[in-house]
């Protein structure tokens, strides 16, 4: 039979390509989506662990006990004596003002490691610094002009003016050009690389730097292991126990997890993801292969007449799925990898994604292939079985799905209802708690029972939205009843398309009602769009020039330069008051917000009740009042600041801040270009602008990258829907031969056979779109409340005209469906039809 099985697959090779299109696009979908996750942690180790990617291990301070300057000293010697120790790093970085050529700023200065092959930083050209000497990373240099051999003034950061600091420093010479870091620590701020000597200098004992971690390179044949071990050891018995040995992995992992409060929602998501891909691909094949074996049922009982068993038959036709399961995965992987590879290559040219890394986890080939030849073989055995079960004579009924009314039908049923039952409670316990751990899980148990109880509710609703098909005439009435002759055949094609769509709306609403509930916690938590604060790189304040020159930009609606009114005590430490002109309150992101001339607006938890506000001429008790915001500095009416004497210019205590309201259409990009634009033209450093609208668009630029995969996942659902509802057309067309024939006989043209074959592909794509949109509304709305719920107000917000075009797509998707089985139905003449056995 493996000749028979060949025979066959090169004979009508084109009968398996729809089988071959939905396992390549399933596996390479669950392939990519592996390596995605590898790719992301290894893009996070140019990010969060750029610093110590050259590490074999490294001792970090414990999360509630950091290394003193001292005990680091102490463990980074306990570990070099350990055997197997080849290097030890002691990986230190302090906060300095810096200047050349007129400018002025902050920035961060690691110490250099006596092994170059341990330093944090990637040498782009020159030679690493001496004593006297510094390297510098190449945005700074641009900026600032600097060339090798260049004069660069380093202090001690002491004071708000960086010109100030600048007078207790000392001249350095620029020694080599170095990458800029991608830490988000320290992204975007000026980097220098300097010998310890000079670190130590440069941040005197009474602010000594930062210990950041010991880094640790192993001898050559070396048991990472064992030495791991080894130096654990050592650091317990020299009274350590606070620090951790770790590789760069576990590292890098580690800090991920403290950036984002030590939960991974990168994994689950993307898992999601693939299992998705997975259960609509083999919903799918097995339609297909029901197609496949529907066509062929003629050949096979002609098989089993001349002799062949029911075993060989069986075999012939598994072999011939193990054939199109095995090329259509391996073509999927290399799918996969060549889509990857590109997508890196690309994110890998622009600026602000160059750390992406390509990553191709080990298991990810072989479980993607190994998933796919499963799945088609798995697939195939249920038409298989239907094709050898019965006599030769009667191998031309067709295969039977459980219904709801048999026994397979009732156990499915019942199974679907639990899983559905303990999964809403779950997904409600999820969002009730804020939880999208629990939410998650529960989510995808009660998404799981509705398809299993698909059969039960997707044919009456097919029913109930044919009945306007009616008034398309005798196709529109066959169209209506016909959708639902096989239920269980309408269940599983609706359902591919339904899990396609219910993803895609669930991302949508959930990013709307996100997007709408991180906007109403901005307006609160930031006093307005954009604030910049501090002084220019020059080390002047910024003045009326300034809040002059940024409301020229295209995108700034308005600027305004709020000044020192005066001065307080909170908390023990001295701080700035600011006043507020009566034109600058449209400025504000929180326009209820009322300021009169006895109360001062303040940040959520001062717990006061007054407060004493000192000026040039006196003093004022004013009442406080919290605005709900945890970085709202204290304002007063510019009345009041009149009345106690408001101090003038620029305070060491409180520079001017110059806030702006920018366009509210403005995209990210817009807006991210903006804030370049704005830290160039005023001479301040980016990191220097913050506010509502620069945490709306990196938030914004978050969710537009997901619906960007959604709009794959869209892509990927359309196109194996498309197989599915032509399959089970293709199957409806070969059940029906002699009674399309029949239709013709009696009049029916050709042009309303495909009409009524389009309108069944038209309801039953709209039925199952329709309820994939209820559903993914209600999963959107609870995923929303379950990831944001913790700090923020949720409520739904439906972006109707996006589910529109979803709506319309699936339509399409449907009617082109309808294509292939309607034109060969059509071409047919009923002579040939009715002639047919």
């Amino acid at each position: 039979m493996l000749k028979v099985a060949l025979a066959e697959v090169k004979a009508h090779a084109r009968r398996f390509v729809a089988v071959g299109i939905a396992v390549m696009v399933a596996v390479g979908f669950l392939t990519a989506t592996l390596m995605v996750n590898a790719s992301s942690e290894a893009s996070l180790a140019n990010t969060v662990g750029a610093g110590f990617r050259n590490a074999d291990l490294i001792i970090a301070p414990g999360p509630d006990k950091p290394l003193e300057p001292a005990a680091a000293e102490a463990a980074a010697a306990a570990a070099a004596a350990t055997g197997g120790v080849a290097q030890t790093y002691l990986q230190r970085q302090a906060h300095i003002a810096f200047g050349a050529a007129g400018t002025a700023g902050f920035g961060v200065l690691q110490n250099l490691s006596e092994d170059a092959g341990l330093n944090p930083a990637e040498l782009l050209t020159g030679s690493w610094p001496a004593a006297g000497e510094v390297a510098v990373d190449e945005a700074t240099a641009e900026r600032l002009q600097l060339a090798e051999g260049a004069t660069l003034r380093l202090a001690p950061a002491g004071g708000s003016v960086a010109a100030e600091s600048l007078a207790a420093g000392r001249d350095l010479t620029v020694s080599g050009i170095i990458e800029p870091s991608n830490d988000p620590l320290t992204m975007g701020q000026p980097q220098f690389l300097a010998p310890d000597a000079t670190l130590n200098e440069l941040s005197p004992a009474q602010a000594p730097a930062t210990v950041l971690a010991i880094q640790l390179g192993l001898a050559d044949g070396a048991d990472a292991g064992k030495v791991r071990d080894s130096v654990a050891a050592v650091l317990s018995a020299a009274g350590l126990q606070g620090a951790t040995v770790n590789t760069a992995a576990e590292q890098t992992k580690e800090l991920v997890a403290s950036l984002t409060g030590g939960s991974d929602p990168i994994t689950p998501v993307l898992l999601a993801f693939a299992l998705v891909a997975i259960l609509v691909c083999g919903l799918v094949v097995g339609n297909t292969f029901s197609v496949l074996v529907a066509q062929r049922t003629r050949d096979l009982a002609l098989l089993r007449c001349i002799g062949a068993d029911r075993r060989q038959i069986r075999r012939s036709v598994l072999v011939e799925a193990l054939l199109v399961g095995t090329l259509s995965s391996a073509a999927g992987v290399l799918a996969a990898i060549a889509l990857m590879a590109g997508l890196v290559g690309w994110l890998r040219q622009q600026p602000d994604t160059s750390f992406a890394a390509l990553a191709i986890p080990p298991f990810a080939v072989p479980l993607g292939a190994g998933v796919g030849i499963l799945m088609t073989v798995l697939a195939a055995l249920p038409p298989a079985r239907a094709a050898t079960a019965v006599a030769p004579l009667a191998a031309l009924r067709p295969f039977e799905e459980p219904r709801a009314g048999n026994r397979k039908g009732k156990t499915r049923l019942w199974i679907g209802l639990a899983l559905t039952a303990s999964g809403t409670v779950v997904l409600g316990l999820g969002a009730a708690g804020a939880s999208l751990l629990v939410a998650l899980p529960g989510g995808l148990l009660s998404f799981v029972g509705l398809l299993m109880c698909a059969s039960v509710f997707v044919p009456p609703l097919v029913s109930a939205v044919g009945a306007p098909a009616r008034a398309f005439g005798v196709p529109g009435k066959l169209a209506a009843v016909n959708a639902v002759r096989n239920p269980g055949r309408t269940s599983a094609t609706a359902t591919a398309l339904l899990i396609g769509v219910t993803l895609v709306t669930m991302m949508m609403t959930g990013a709307q009602t996100a997007r709408t509930a991180f906007d109403s916690e901005l307006a609160t938590q930031y006093p307005v769009d954009v604030s910049i604060a501090g002084p220019a790189m020059d080390g002047t304040a910024l003045d009326a020039r300034d809040a002059a020159a940024a409301a020229e930009y295209d995108g700034v609606a308005a600027a305004g330069l709020v000044t020192p009114g005066g001065f307080a005590e909170v908390d023990g430490m001295r701080t700035g008051v600011y006043r507020l002109l009566p034109e600058q309150k449209r400025l504000l992101q929180d326009q209820t917000l009322a300021l009169d001339d006895e109360s001062v607006l303040m940040a959520e938890g001062s717990g006061l009740k007054t407060l004493t506000v000192t000026g040039s001429r006196g003093e004022k008790e004013l009442t406080v009042v919290e605005t709900g915001s945890m970085a709202f500095p204290p304002l007063i009416s510019a009345a009041a600041a009149e009345e106690i004497g408001a101090p003038g210019g620029a305070s060491p205590d409180a520079l001017p801040q110059l806030w702006l309201a920018v366009d509210r259409d403005l995209d990210p990009a817009a807006l991210m270009q903006l804030r370049a634009d704005l830290a160039t033209g005023l001479g301040v450093e980016e990191y220097q602008l913050s506010g509502a609208a620069i945490e709306r668009a990196a938030f914004n630029q978050v969710i537009d990258v997901l619906l960007l995969v959604v709009t794959g996942l869209l892509a990927v659902a359309v196109l194996i829907a498309l197989v599915g509802v032509a399959n089970t057309l293709s199957l409806s067309v070969l059940e029906r031969t002699r009674e399309s024939a029949l239709l013709r006989a009696l009049g029916l043209t050709r042009g309303q056979l495909r009409g009524m074959l389009a309108l069944e592909a038209v309801l039953i794509a709209g039925v199952a779109a329709l309820i994939g949109i209820a559903l993914g509304v209600l999963y959107g709305w609870l995923g929303a409340q379950s990831a944001l719920g913790a700090f923020a107000t949720v409520t739904p917000d439906v972006p109707w005209l996006q589910l529109g075009s979803v709506l319309a797509v699936a339509v399409i998707a449907g009617l082109l469906a309808s294509v292939l089985p309607a034109r060969r139905a059509a071409r047919l003449s009923p002579v040939e039809g009715l002639a047919i056995a």
